[in-house]
This record gives C-alpha cells, sequence and structure tokens, in this order.
C-alpha cells in the first residue's frame, strides 16, 4: 500500500486545469439577496484572466456563484440552466430558488468523485422570499443566512462572524459583502482582480462593478497609519478616523 501511495504522478492529476480559485459570497437581507465574488482565474500559478464574471445567470431572479474546476462549474451551470428554462416553460411560472439549488446538489452529489465543483446558489422568489443556498464539495446542500466559498474564504470566516447580523439593510450588506472580499483578496493569492456583485430583489436583478483601484483599503494597504512625531522627537502611531488616508511621514 505505501509503495502504491509513493507511486503517485502527482503532475498527471488534471495538469494545468483552469481553476477558479476564488472568494465568493452571498448573503441574504430581508427583501432579497446580495452575490459578489471576485474575478481572478488562475491556471497553477498564472493568471489566465484577471475579469471573469464569476456570477452565473440561472434565471430571472437565480444566480450562482462558482469556485473550483472553471470547466466543471460552467457545464453544470450550463445543464441547471437549460432545465431552469424548461421548467418555466412548462409551468408558466419562475422554478423556485430552492428548486434550482436541488438540481445543483443531484448533478454534484452523483458526480462527486469527478467534479470540482463547489456553488452557491442565491436567488428570490414569491414562496420563500430571498435565499442562499451553498452546496459544497461532494454534493451537500445548506440553506444559510450567508455564506462564502473559495480559496479566500477561510481568511475571512471570523469577520463574517463577528461582522453579520440579522435584519441588515440592502445598503449595510452590499457593504459587508464588499469588506469581505476585499479582505480575502488582499489576503489570497488565488483571488484578485475586481469585485462583481448583484442585488436580486423582487423589483429585478441590479449589478454593481468595483474596479480593483477602489476596492476598500485595509491593514496591508498602510493607508490606516499615519506618522507623527511627537515634540520628543519619538515616533507615534495613530490610526485616523477615515480611511483611505496616505501615510504621512514627518
Amino acid at each position: 500500500m505505501a509503495d502504491m501511495i509513493n507511486s503517485v504522478n502527482i503532475e498527471r492529476l488534471k495538469k494545468g486545469e483552469v481553476n477558479l480559485g476564488t472568494s465568493i459570497m452571498a448573503v441574504a437581507f430581508d427583501g432579497g439577496v446580495v452575490l459578489g465574488a471576485d474575478s481572478r482565474t488562475t491556471t497553477g500559478s498564472y493568471i489566465a484572466n484577471r475579469v471573469t464574471d464569476k456570477l452565473t445567470h440561472i434565471h430571472d431572479r437565480v444566480y450562482c456563484c462558482r469556485s473550483g474546476s472553471a470547466a466543471d462549474t460552467q457545464a453544470v451551470a450550463d445543464i441547471v440552466h437549460y432545465h431552469a428554462q424548461f421548467y418555466a416553460a412548462q409551468h408558466d411560472a419562475r422554478p423556485p430558488v430552492h428548486t434550482i439549488a436541488s438540481l445543483f446538489q443531484s448533478l454534484c452529489y452523483e458526480n462527486k468523485d469527478r467534479l470540482s465543483a463547489g456553488i452557491i446558489v442565491a436567488g428570490w422568489d414569491d414562496e420563500q422570499g430571498g435565499q442562499v443556498y451553498n452546496i459544497p464539495l461532494g454534493g451537500g446542500i445548506f440553506r444559510q443566512p450567508w455564506s462564502i466559498g473559495g480559496s479566500g474564504s477561510t481568511y475571512v470566516y471570523g469577520y463574517c462572524d463577528a461582522t453579520y447580523k440579522e435584519g441588515m439593510t440592502e445598503e449595510e450588506t452590499v457593504n459587508f459583502v464588499k469588506n469581505t472580499l476585499s479582505l480575502a483578496m488582499a489576503r489570497d493569492g488565488s483571488s484578485g482582480g475586481c469585485i462583481r456583485m448583484c442585488v436580486i430583489k423582487k423589483e429585478g436583478v441590479r449589478r454593481i462593478f468595483v474596479p480593483g483601484n477602489e476596492l476598500p483599503k485595509f491593514w496591508e494597504g498602510a493607508e490606516l497609519i499615519e506618522t507623527k512625531r511627537a515634540t520628543s522627537g519619538k515616533a507615534e502611531l495613530s490610526v485616523p478616523a477615515t480611511t483611505g488616508e496616505a501615510m504621512v511621514v514627518q
């Protein structure tokens, strides 16, 4: 057994695969949901695309965020999109969000040994309003008030736990998603580029684009510290009241 393990050639395992090493997120609020994702797609250490749109349209009020193999997640999303359109034509009504999430779960579970796909499905329907479903590797399905995924998610679970609160407004939810993804992108080498978000409500879908040069800056940007020298000649560190100030050395 040991010889078999040692003889495995790691290089042959999906060599050169285009991977969505990524940061994705969805949060429900009273009246809808907000989805967000970074835009970096990698092939190993090479950035294959820096402006990828990882928010995939499934139906009028349902989108999904994709992480894992780009080929696998695109194929699964295309299949579910087809079935969602077929459902709408057959029933003359929009498919419920949980129905679409169940389709994703079924495909991912039945092919769990062949797929590298982590999906977050979010949307709005007349039955249950805004909903977020997490479908991780292996094909489970979990409804959650908020969900994050991808390689960058490991850096921001604590931030999400400390920051999320029930009853957030649409604006608060958008800022929560933007700040969370910015933190993940700053720490995760496989995440980066810009942030794409969409707000899904009864009235429709609103897309939001945040360029890379307009992302919120945090500690790693060295923009929260202003260096001042006291009258004694010693340097003091203080945090300015507003973020975005340049570091000043006197």
